[in-house]
Order: C-alpha cells, then structure tokens, then sequence
C-alpha cells in the first residue's frame, strides 16, 4: 500500500507558487479573485492585491480588503475610461507604474499571493507589453502564487497559467440598460 502524499498549503517552506488567470466576457473576475485572498487571509497568508486601470475609485472590494490585516491594497490608473488604441500618455505611466509595483512585490518574497487585476486588459487596451508582465512572472519568488485578471487575456498568459479559469457571460443586466449598482458590480 502507497502512502498517500501529505497536501502542502501556500505558506508551506517549498511550495510552489502556481499562477491562475480569471478571464472572459462574465462577471466575477475580480470578485473570485478577492475570495481566494480573503480564503488565504483565513490561513494566515500575507497577499497583495495591485489594481491596474482601477483610479482610486472606492471599490467596495477595496475598502474590504484595507480592513484585513495581511493584504496590502495599490491602485492605479485614473478614473477614465479606457478605449483600445486610445490610451493617454498617462493611462500608459500608470500601468508601468502598476506593473513596477506588482513585479517588485512578486520578486521580494514578501507575499504568498499577488492579485494584478485587470493586468489582462492593460496589456489588451496596449498600455503595458505582454513580454514585461511575462518577465516580472519569471522573476518572481517561486513560491508567490499570482493570480492574473481581466477580459481577453493574452495567449501568452495563458501560456503560463496552471489554473485559467473563463468567466462566461450569459445575461447581464446591463444588456437591458441597467447601470452598475454600488455592492454588486463595485
């Protein structure tokens, strides 16, 4: 009889870090990814979670998140809409900005768990390459977990993802002129 192989956790001394990608046309990207960082918090990890394209906007998530001890919270970005092929010199600066952060905190070891949220769309819209978000996840400490969000992820982030996870969308109320309501979309 072969004994069964013991399970390993996060926080555990050389276990790996893997990385998820949460990505489709659905709702629930960065609601999922918010979950998986309040589980971790439950088990005493330390996360990170780096909004691209997100402003300073008071997402509900966001202020959820600033109360848990162990999550750090970044924002970036402006509070304007972003167009394919129409970005701002300063939408560009912010995501580097973002992307500079989320690579020094996946390199320092500090975090089990770096959230980039949105990080799919801001190599879509064009505002950060795909091959600098590839660099910063070979250089990240190899037991950080990553957890990469966002609509239309590139095949090259895919490519590198152990979970992906599409979000599919079915219905939404938006299709019928319903706005974002403050608790349930932000």
């Amino acid at each position: 009889m072969t004994k069964k192989p013991k399970p390993t956790w996060a926080g555990d001394v050389g276990a790996p870090g893997l990385v998820h990608v949460y990505t489709g046309d659905g709702k629930g990207k960065t609601t999922a990814a918010v979950g998986l960082v309040v589980r971790a918090v439950g088990h005493g990890l330390r996360c990170c979670f780096v909004q691209f394209m997100k402003g300073r906007y008071p997402y509900g998530e966001v202020k959820a998140l600033r109360t848990l001890k162990g999550v750090t919270v970044k924002q970036f970005g402006t509070l304007e809409f972003v167009h394919k092929g129409k970005g701002r010199a300063v939408d560009r600066r912010e995501a580097r900005k973002a992307l500079a952060f989320a690579g020094k905190a996946l390199a320092a070891g500090r975090y089990d768990i770096v959230v980039l949220d949105e990080v799919c769309v801001a190599v879509f819209m064009g505002l950060i390459p795909v091959e600098d978000v590839v660099k910063a996840l070979e250089k990240r400490s190899p037991r950080v977990e990553v957890v990469m969000t966002g609509r239309r992820a590139h095949r090259r982030l895919l490519a590198r993802a152990d979970y992906v996870t599409r979000f599919g969308k079915g219905s939404h109320p938006f299709d019928k002129g319903v706005l974002a309501r403050k608790g349930i979309e932000y």
